[in-house]
């Protein structure tokens, strides 16, 4: 058993100080507040700083200067799982991109294969397409845009892979289809879609739970045609991503959700590609390439590519520029993606759940993360 002494710590929803956080064979085993700070001899580790439950992603194209796309394989979801574990995130979904049959098929293989061998931080897998809308495609290949057939059913429905998204576009599928992908596991997210407003909820009441990177690649919220944005902000059933880099999503946008949403249904994630943890700039695709210019991605027409954000700095984004409700923020980044994956054993700290913790310092960056009570990044040693 490792005891830490936490200075600051996110605890039945609200920050608390002093508390004695006590581990046992990766699981958080006790908890403990103190009126004072303990002697040294009552702790093996301080933490210096907040101490929030472990980051979940629920969208990330790479990180460590590799992308999922182009690599399919358990060195490359380890590569990604570093990258990004420095920055908090301690579960994650590897996200493909709209690809070939081939590529998801290899893609759910590495999946299987890392999550066998017990690699940490691979959660499952997200499917972003290919059963888009051509019309909001963003950055996804249109040649491979196509609507869902047995072969790709088989894929995404695999026992084997853990936790699974697939983003559909609501036009694209029918909620026949929706039931049956729910009735096997798969969870149903709208994105990349310029559906109507009466297709979004036809959508939701077969099963959809989640809009991917809200406001982003989805039909528009007008005065006779609310769309998917309306249906994300107002439908409790479902949750919403977001994506806060300040580039994709402007500021006031980002606080109507949350205003509207709520932190139980709005969560964090990145769509980061393979940028993130890496010191990488250029990176090829399609027939283009993904150029990073300072905090951003885009093509060479100008246009967003995903992001080069990581968990960590959404937090610090969100606090910055759209709310000061530091408890909230730390939850939509961790206890409601934990909840809409449908995860019990993370996404807080609290006994007899796994023990996936960040420590941050007062600027909000990662110091140090653990994963099942092993430290994965950071300077800090037991």
């Amino acid at each position: 058993m490792i005891s830490y002494y936490a200075h600051k710590l996110l605890y039945d929803g609200k920050l608390q100080t002093h508390m004695l956080l006590s581990v046992d064979d990766g699981v958080i085993s006790a908890i403990k507040h103190l009126n004072a700070p303990p002697d040294s001899n009552a702790y093996d580790i301080e933490l210096a700083g907040l101490v929030s439950p472990g980051f979940i992603d629920t969208q990330v194209n790479g990180g460590g200067g590799v992308l999922f796309n182009h690599e399919q394989s358990v060195q490359a979801l380890e590569t990604m799982m570093n990258g990004h574990s420095q920055f908090g995130t301690t579960s994650m979904l590897p996200t493909l991109i709209t690809d070939s049959t081939q590529t998801m098929q290899q893609a759910a293989d590495s999946i299987a294969q890392a999550i066998r061998q017990g690699i940490k931080g691979i959660a499952g897998i997200h499917f972003e397409g290919p059963h888009l809308s051509v019309a909001k495609r963003g950055i996804h290949s249109g040649q491979q845009v196509r609507p869902l057939s047995d072969t790709e059913m088989t894929i995404v429905t695999r026992k084997d892979i853990g936790k699974v998204i697939l983003t559909v576009a609501a036009e694209n599928v029918t909620c026949d289809q929706i039931r049956e992908l729910v009735s096997e596991g798969v969870i149903v997210s709208l994105g990349h879609s310029a559906a109507s407003l009466e297709q979004a909820i036809s959508a939701i009441e077969a099963g959809a739970t989640g809009f991917t990177h809200l406001y982003n690649a989805m039909s528009g919220l007008t005065a006779r045609e609310p769309g998917l944005i309306a249906a994300a902000l107002l439908d409790e059933r479902v949750v919403s991503g977001l994506i806060v880099d300040m580039h994709h999503v402007h500021p006031y946008n980002c606080k109507l959700a949350l205003h509207t949403i709520g932190a139980e249904r709005l969560m964090l994630v990145t769509d980061a590609m393979a940028q993130v943890g890496s010191d990488i700039d250029i990176l090829p695709w399609l027939d283009s390439t993904i150029t990073r210019h300072g905090d951003k991605l885009t093509l060479e027409d100008g246009s967003i590519a995903g992001s080069c954000l990581d968990m960590a700095s959404a937090v610090r984004n969100m606090f910055a520029h759209v709310s000061q409700d530091l408890p909230s923020i730390l939850n939509m980044a961790s206890h409601t993606p934990a909840r809409f994956l449908g995860f019990d054993d993370r996404g807080e700290i609290a006994v007899g759940k796994n023990a996936d913790f960040v420590l941050l310092d007062n600027n909000l960056s990662c110091v140090a993360s653990w994963i099942e009570g092993k430290q994965v990044a950071g300077e800090l040693q037991a």
